[in-house]
């Protein structure tokens, strides 16, 4: 039996752990993917702290992890297509097929999602079997740090493509990874101003790396006066909303023009009690945004690192997969951007 390396939650309660298991084997319509790099999201960093929807929704023994990027290794009987060593990221929703969701073309919605790293095994290994409809091959020349968190950015393009930004001020609240990048995916596509709010002057600093025409901490400065300073009359045109803090969600709600639009990812922490005449009386729009559109989201980003769209900024550490406990440790220090995990031969 063949072993791998992989990055384990195998009891509940805080931490990992790095342990040997078998090398899975592709079934029918499966491909095993041989992983290069993989890169930390939040979600990994709530298992690591079995937080109280770890909880509730992780059960042990799993390999965490859904961010990657590796090369096609072996393929199941029916998994046609692919060939070896072809350099591939995936899907990290494995979906039913068969819901009306499905087979409309809303697949992001199926409400029988099964999670890559959350209910089944996950990318933080050596190996990682997905069914070959959730594989996505990626352009050779793109760099294999940026593709390790194509599902991120994936998520920053959803929300930020969700309204035309052409010639619009763009609020975004919320300057994690996902934050960030939304702020360059806006400017590269044609927003007038993007503004940018957090508490953290070091994520705020990496935003304006990134694009962000004006940052503010809202902790020290007012938002009222970076929409005065980019001669707004009216308010802000389209809001991103993913930090999921309330109070963020509340001032949003304040300072959108009448007839705003807002794209909602952040999961809110608590309930966010606010007044619904600031939606009705001000006409404004607000989606809900869960994960990529299978797969347009795919092609969407692909297509805009093949134009220019430099997200580089947003990576801040690197670390071998056996220093796994590093990157943990920079993500619960706050000052950091995508945390990338390599998985090459033993340091």
């Amino acid at each position: 039996m063949r072993m791998m390396k992989a990055i384990v939650k195998e009891k509940p309660g805080p931490g990992l752990a790095l342990v040997s298991k078998p090398i899975p084997e592709p079934g029918p319509g499966e491909v095993l993917i041989r992983i290069l790099k993989t890169a930390i999201c939040g979600t990994d960093f709530h298992v690591y702290n079995w937080d109280d929807w770890s909880r509730k929704n992780i059960h042990p023994p799993l390999t965490i992890g859904h961010e990657y990027v590796g090369e096609i290794a072996a393929a199941g009987a029916g998994a046609e297509g692919f060939r070896q060593g072809e350099r591939v990221s995936g899907e990290g929703h494995i979906v039913c097929g068969h819901c009306r969701n499905c087979r409309s073309g809303n697949a992001q919605w199926c409400k029988h999602t099964k999670g890559v790293g959350v209910n089944r095994d996950g990318a933080f290994a050596e190996y990682l079997c997905i069914p070959a409809c959730n594989v996505v091959p990626v352009n050779p020349a793109f760099p294999t740090d940026i593709v390790s968190f194509f599902d991120a950015l994936g998520n920053a393009a959803h929300t930020a493509l969700m309204y035309d930004v052409v010639g619009e001020d763009v609020l975004i609240t919320g300057m994690g990874p996902i934050g960030m990048m939304a702020a360059a995916i806006c400017k590269k596509n044609g927003a007038r101003s993007v503004i940018v709010t957090d508490v953290s002057d070091y994520r705020l600093a990496m935003a304006r790396r990134l694009g962000a025409t004006t940052a503010v901490n809202i902790r020290s400065e007012r938002l009222e006066d970076a929409m005065a300073a980019a001669h707004m009359v009216e308010g802000f045109d389209v809001g991103l909303e993913m930090s999921g803090n309330p109070l963020a969600l509340r001032q949003m709600l304040g300072v959108m023009r009448n007839g705003g639009k807002i794209a909602l990812l952040g999961f809110l922490s608590e309930p966010a009690p606010i007044d619904m005449n600031d939606i009705i009386f001000k006409g404004l729009t607000l989606t809900g945004i869960y994960g990529r559109r299978m797969y347009e989201t795919w092609y969407k980003m692909g297509a805009m690192i093949e134009a220019g769209l430099d997200i580089s900024p947003v990576i801040s550490h690197r670390f071998h997969y056996t220093d796994y406990e590093k990157g943990f440790a920079a993500m619960a220090g706050g000052e950091c951007g995508k945390v990338i995990l390599d998985w090459g031969a033993d340091a």
